[in-house]
């Protein structure tokens, strides 16, 4: 009975504690939990990664021991970000790049549309990139009647549909080859047959013209390098190449976590990020960029900015115990290993980052009053610390959100209500005993039918509880 109840309020919580944002996640994921087609082509999708990576993974000598390594580098960035961060600046300005500093989200976008504006430019081609969805670029610089396209093959196609991308790493992991298909000839006229090799290359011959006549290349940054002033991108596909070589300004917007301390760190970070979030020994394309083209060189832009977002994150590196959640290098792992995940899928989250590692940092990065739901939404089963590359605690951080909001008193009324009837109830074996077995299925099929889930059976209780067939059986018990 006390594993029932204790069940049955954390399945509740979210009701009881209920805000627009909470609500709407609870909707989507009852649809989609329950949408088998969607359920099957993540579940595949996902199962082709986790093959690649497991087979990626063997290629280490000691893969905890290069766990432990990223992880204690991480730490040591963290804690002296403020001596990280201007020494990239320094060296970057150095060769001629350009630094800015970002706030917020509004305040990133005021300072490319100045760029974009400063230089005339309309038209805007963009690789893939977690900090741009971040700050809700494509949406701003279409308000502003500027072009922005997407040149990352998945980015392009959900920029289509007119949808957020789906997983970190994969975009458009929810639709089949089929859908693809079916969007490229309502699209573009292609045959309904086409395969993916023949998506691809339509989309290449879309794209290609565009590299050339764009003004402004836009990227992220997977690696900020801070003794040579360097960013660092990976891809595989080529696009982030083109978008920062014929462009005459390049905009790199870059989370001030990605900073590492030297460009020899490339050597543990590349292959970690490439190995669990695709199962390759190296991403196809590995670029260093360090500034704008010098007079001695012959590609790259004329002008190249770094644009160093904030946009919540010092509210979660002030948080001592939490601020973990900056050491990812967005790999996708945690999202790949996650059953919660696996059966609600991307949007259902309602935020750029969503999987485990979104639900750590979403409410430090957001506000922990509307998205504190996310750090409940979990099995805490520890799969997503086990896999992530550079060791963070994830489910370790998930308790302390919890821990911070009550601590932070943003629960209701009724939430603290409910936990203290639950306490009184708890404490004393008299307590838990006091109402019979059929009031209690009462109260289970009438009062938690909702709360618990329209397609789960409630339990059946017994009339009497262990703790008291034990007793009356000892009373009984002849006496020798």
């Amino acid at each position: 009975m006390r594993q029932v109840f204790l069940f049955t309020y954390k399945r509740i919580y979210l009701y009881l504690n209920m805000t627009k944002i909470a609500e709407e996640f609870l909707v989507k994921a009852d649809e989609k939990a329950f949408d088998l087609d969607h359920r099957d082509t993540i579940n595949h999708n996902i199962g082709k990664y986790n093959d690649a990576v497991a087979r990626g993974l063997t290629k280490f000598e000691n893969l905890e021991n290069s766990k432990k390594k990223a992880h204690v580098i991480k730490w040591r960035v963290m804690e002296n970000l403020d001596k990280f961060l201007p020494e990239f600046e320094a060296n970057f300005q150095r060769r001629g790049g350009k630094v800015i500093w970002a706030n917020d989200t509004e305040e990133a976008q005021r300072e490319i549309l100045n760029i974009i504006n400063k230089s005339g430019g309309k038209t805007v081609i963009k690789s893939k990139s977690m900090t741009t969805e971040e700050i809700h670029l494509n949406e701003f610089l279409e308000e502003n009647n500027i072009t922005s396209l997407e040149s990352d093959l998945g980015e392009f196609i959900v920029q289509l549909l007119g949808q957020a991308p789906y997983h970190i790493v994969t975009p458009a992991m929810h639709l089949t080859k089929e859908e693809i298909a079916k969007l490229f000839h309502e699209k573009f006229g292609t045959p309904i047959d086409y395969t993916p090799q023949q998506l691809t290359q339509k989309a290449r011959e879309l794209l290609r013209e565009k590299y050339l006549t764009a003004d402004i290349g836009i990227t992220g940054g997977n690696f900020l390098i801070a003794d040579s002033g360097s960013i660092a991108l990976t891809e595989n596909e080529g696009n982030a190449r083109l978008s920062t070589t014929f462009p005459k300004i390049h905009i790199a917007i870059v989370g001030i976590e990605k900073i590492i301390p030297s460009m020899a760190d490339l050597d543990l970070f590349w292959p970690l990020l490439a190995s669990h979030g695709t199962g390759q020994n190296l991403t196809v394309y590995n670029t260093i960029l360090s500034g704008p083209r010098q007079p001695h060189e012959t590609d790259g832009p004329e002008e190249m900015y770094v644009i160093l977002l904030d946009n919540g994150r010092t509210n979660l590196l002030a948080q001592k115990d939490q601020r973990q959640g900056l050491y990812c290098i967005r790999c996708g792992a945690c999202l790949n290993a996650c059953p919660v995940y696996k059966n609600i899928g991307g949007h259902t989250y309602n935020t750029t980052y969503s999987g485990p590692i979104g639900s750590i940092i979403t409410p430090h990065l957001q506000g922990m009053k509307e998205f504190k739901h996310l750090s409940y939404a979990s099995s805490l089963c520890g799969k997503c610390s086990e896999v992530c590359p550079v060791k963070i605690d994830i489910h370790k951080m998930l308790l302390l959100n919890r821990r911070d909001a009550a601590e932070q008193h943003e629960n209701t009324k009724a939430e603290d209500i409910g936990w203290k009837i639950w306490n009184t109830g708890m404490l004393k074996r008299s307590r838990m005993d006091l109402l019979g077995g059929k009031l209690k299925n009462f109260l289970l099929k009438f009062l938690f039918k909702k709360m618990w889930g329209k397609y789960r059976a409630m339990p059946e209780i017994a009339d009497k509880s262990f703790s008291k067939q034990w007793e009356e059986q000892q009373k009984n018990k002849p006496q020798i």
